[in-house]
């Protein structure tokens, strides 16, 4: 029994096995069948129901953009000569980031330090570690040793653009040691070498900085989420740059490229090319402009120097800065902008050297011919010299006429005998009197003029109007000012722009009689030199007041016409023409230096400004003229604060202002000669 059983097992084992096998090979089959069914099930879900939402989720999150900055468009003179243009550079950024240390940053910028004075272009100005630290601007400041918030936070920061090939090569090869740092190729600003007309150019800063609340521009606010401006972007910041912003920035452009779930490009990067801006072209001729600058500079020099001493009148010692206006009389273009000193605008995009460097030129980076600057002294002794702006003295005298002309004070041919006193006020106790206390005796309206008598503008004009209108004196007296350009803006456009300051109107601590009898010979009215040039104009044009023009066309990047900048009358003013004859006959007899041999008539007015600054008396020089005299084509107005007598170092400057539109426009309208001349429009 024991045997059979044992034969038969063996057979039975088999069987459960196969059994068994077979259960689980069907059981694998059904779960095969099972999982392919609930997958084609999903793939159905997927396909049918869900397919629409997922693709619209796959089109909203595949896809991304990156706007590119756009292409400035360019500045040239009216000739066409590029004074500030678009360039491509190689720049390093700093990202602020929150684990960043004090010390950390501090070391890499010593280390950039070292990097720039290695390998970077001789040529430019080395950059300290002080420098570096402001450009970062993360509110350290070295050279003080205190720190402050930064300006704004997660921005990058230009800290120096036209890198070098071997700062390049140097900052990749050890970007894991220069952590936080950037290098970009992107549009830089570059300035013409010659500095030309810098104030009138302006300058560029990141739009970062530009729309900040505390320092930044009004202009600005909300520009980034209405017109896309990024910002690491430059824009301008003052000037031409400023003013005509929207015409040269352009639009941006768009690169686009897909990307998966981990943010990574997984396909063809697609570009739309920034649209470029507008290029100007202005009315400011170069050759003019740096005959202007120049001849400021040299009379500076000659004011110190020992023949200025000897001369008696010209030594003027403290005379460090100039301005001077030139503008066509017939069309209100502006051939010359100067305001000196000046400095490189290209600072501001390839980096001040150290924050000393960055605080020297801060007394003359406005523009002094249209608002306030200062000469080049350190800044604690600023409050011890004038600005640009200055009384405009003895230049007044040919309008002061007219007005008493006009208000039926006195006839052109009415006498009046110059004692070289006159006194005022109660009991006749306030007394002033001419320039080196000269007596001209009897003379009349033109040889006020041409003696620059203070004492008939005071006693048949001043006083007059005072004693006649009364507290309506100043009213009345502004009125005619402003028909002439002074005390109101130009409308040049110019941001910043000074109306100036009308002291016969605001100085309530002088008498009211006192304020009009001084204002009746310049010594209440501080007005700037590009109004002072408008008013020459006004002049020239016997009372029709021209809108200064400062550019005479805007095309598209690639020279098609956008439109050309028309001539503008803003007021007119009219006289009897005895009354113009009898004024413009009295300028063209006053005495001034510089003008021997000028071919041409001419008229002309000097002018010698006396304040008080810092405690003592000082004399500013200036001048205004127009010439011909027969058909005026250019009037000029030149201001130099301390400058002394108006005669002696502000009407030289004038006259090689004249010579050099003589030689590139004519002054008779046949340019002398030499090249990059232009057609007057």
């Amino acid at each position: 029994m024991k045997k059979t059983m044992s034969s038969e097992d063996p057979q039975k084992q088999e069987q459960t096995k196969q059994r068994h096998f077979t259960f689980r090979i069907n059981l694998l089959f059904f779960c095969i069948f099972t999982l392919f069914s609930v997958l084609i099930v999903r793939l159905a879900i997927l396909q049918f129901v869900e397919g629409k939402q997922l693709a619209a989720e796959e089109a909203q999150t595949a896809v991304r953009d990156s706007p590119i900055a756009p292409i400035r468009g360019n500045i040239y003179d009216s000739n066409g000569y590029p004074i500030a243009y678009t360039s491509s550079a190689q720049s390093l950024y700093f990202r602020m980031e929150s684990d960043q240390k004090k010390d950390d940053v501090i070391a890499m910028a010593h280390k950039l330090e070292q990097i720039f004075n290695e390998f970077g272009n001789p040529t430019k100005n080395a950059m300290s570690a002080a420098g570096i630290i402001k450009e970062m601007d993360v509110g350290y400041d070295l050279e003080k040793n205190t720190t402050t918030p930064p300006s704004y936070s997660f921005v990058p920061r230009r800290i120096k653009s036209g890198l070098s090939p071997k700062e390049i090569a140097y900052i990749l090869e050890h970007r894991d040691e220069l952590r936080w740092l950037e290098i970009m190729e992107e549009s830089i600003r570059t300035y013409d070498p010659g500095t030309i007309g810098v104030q009138l150019i302006g300058y560029m800063r990141p739009f970062s900085r530009a729309r900040e609340p505390k320092n930044g521009l009004d202009f600005y606010k909300n520009k980034q989420n209405t017109q896309g401006y990024l910002d690491t972007e430059d824009v301008g910041y003052d000037g031409i740059e400023l003013m005509y912003q929207e015409e040269l920035r352009g639009k941006n452009g768009m690169k686009t490229y897909p990307v998966n779930a981990s943010a990574k490009i997984i396909g063809k990067v697609q570009v739309e090319a920034p649209k470029k801006g507008n290029n100007l072209f202005l009315t400011i001729n170069k050759d003019v402009q740096q005959v202007t600058e120049q001849a400021i500079l040299d009379q500076l020099v000659y004011a110190k120097s020992p023949a200025a001493r000897a001369s008696q009148y010209g030594y003027a010692p403290n005379a460090k800065a100039g301005y001077a206006v030139a503008m066509e009389v017939d069309t209100g273009r502006v051939i010359s902008m100067a305001s000196m000193p000046d400095y490189d605008p290209g600072m501001w995009s390839a980096g001040f050297s150290n924050n000393e460097e960055y605080q020297r030129i801060q007394p003359f980076i406005n523009n002094g011919t249209i608002t306030t600057a200062y000469p080049n002294y350190p800044a604690d002794e600023l409050k011890d010299h004038p600005t640009s702006i200055v009384y405009v003295g003895s230049i007044i005298k040919p309008l002061s006429v007219l007005i008493g002309l006009n208000e039926g004070l006195f006839g052109v041919n009415t006498p009046y005998n110059d004692t070289g006193v006159f006194n005022f006020g109660k009991d006749n106790n306030a007394k002033l009197t001419n320039s080196d206390r000269k007596a001209y005796g009897p003379i009349n309206a033109a040889d006020a003029i041409w003696h620059s008598s203070n004492t008939f503008m005071s006693a048949m004009i001043g006083n007059p109007l005072y004693l006649r209108n009364g507290d309506k004196a100043p009213a009345l007296w502004e009125s005619y000012l402003n028909k002439f350009g002074l005390g109101v803006l130009t409308g040049s456009g110019l941001p910043r722009e000074n109306p100036g300051l009308s002291e016969f109107i605001t100085n309530t601590k002088e008498t009211l009689q006192s304020r009009m009898v001084y204002a009746s010979w310049g010594q209440n009215e501080k007005y700037t030199t590009m109004q002072m040039a408008q008013y020459a104009a006004t002049l020239a044009n016997r009372g029709k007041r021209m809108k200064p023009l400062l550019v005479d066309k805007i095309e598209t990047y690639e020279g098609n016409p956008v439109r050309t900048i028309e001539r503008e009358v803003l007021d007119e003013t009219t006289f009897p023409k005895q009354y113009w004859d009898s004024v413009i006959k009295g300028m063209e007899k006053v005495t001034v230096q510089g003008f021997e041999g000028f071919p041409y008539s001419f008229a002309r007015k000097t002018g010698t400004s006396t304040q008080s600054v810092g405690g003592k008396m000082i004399d500013n020089a200036v001048f205004i003229a127009y010439a011909p005299l027969d058909k005026p084509k250019l009037a000029i107005a030149v201001v130099v604060p301390e400058g002394g007598f108006g005669s002696w170092n502000a009407a030289p400057i004038a006259r090689k202002i004249f010579d050099a539109y003589d030689q590139y426009y004519g002054l008779d309208g046949v340019p002398k000669g030499g090249k990059g001349t232009a057609s007057v429009q």
